[in-house]
């Protein structure tokens, strides 16, 4: 799934013909790169691209005062098939993804295993942090937000307090853990 083709098409859909700076602009104020994976930045190469493909047409070129032109565009009738696909298709589709944190740590450095406390204790501080800006960032948002709305955006507190109580069992079985890493290290190295 394309959460930026999704974004872009119906950014379209629901607001008319714009020009890419003003869609950055809507990006922006609905704050999309706290509560979904699109980068503000990627949207011009994303209105090429949906360009190229037929989603979207060129309609015109405007020129503001000493701003360069900007080409405004419109979504097409293939635009809006893609979007009530994608609709659809987004709605339907479960994305969970590994996270690189597993892997690593389930390839300790055995050289390391002291500074472990210390790393998992600074991941925590940061997921809580996150945690923290997360929802001042929400509260103050809540009350330009419908019911729905307000559901999603409590969706990444409810994901990131789940990350952080999974580290804190973490933490509190880290002393077994490393204890157990240095019996598998110091068996591992007498066998050879």
């Amino acid at each position: 799934m394309s959460s930026i083709r999704f974004f872009v098409l119906d950014a379209f859909a629901r607001y008319g013909e714009m020009h890419g700076h003003q869609l950055r602009l809507q990006a922006e104020q609905e704050r999309v790169h706290l509560w979904t994976d699109i980068s503000v930045g990627a949207l011009y190469g994303a209105l090429k691209r949906l360009a190229a493909d037929g989603l979207l047409t060129e309609v015109r070129v405007e020129r503001e005062g000493n701003f360069p032109e900007r080409q405004v565009y419109a979504i097409t009738e293939a635009g809006r098939d893609a979007l009530r696909e994608l609709h659809q298709a987004t709605l339907a589709a479960v994305v969970h993804r590994p996270d690189p944190f597993d892997l690593a740590f389930a390839r300790l450095d055995p050289d390391r295993l002291d500074d472990l406390p210390r790393t998992i204790q600074e991941r925590l501080s940061t997921l809580e942090r996150m945690l923290d800006e997360t929802v001042a960032n929400n509260d103050r948002a809540r009350q330009w937000l419908t019911i729905g709305e307000e559901l999603v955006i409590t969706h990444g507190e409810h994901r990131l307090r789940s990350e952080i109580d999974w580290l804190r069992t973490l933490q509190r079985r880290l002393p077994d853990i490393i204890a157990a890493e240095r019996t598998r290290v110091g068996s591992g190295r007498a066998a050879s």
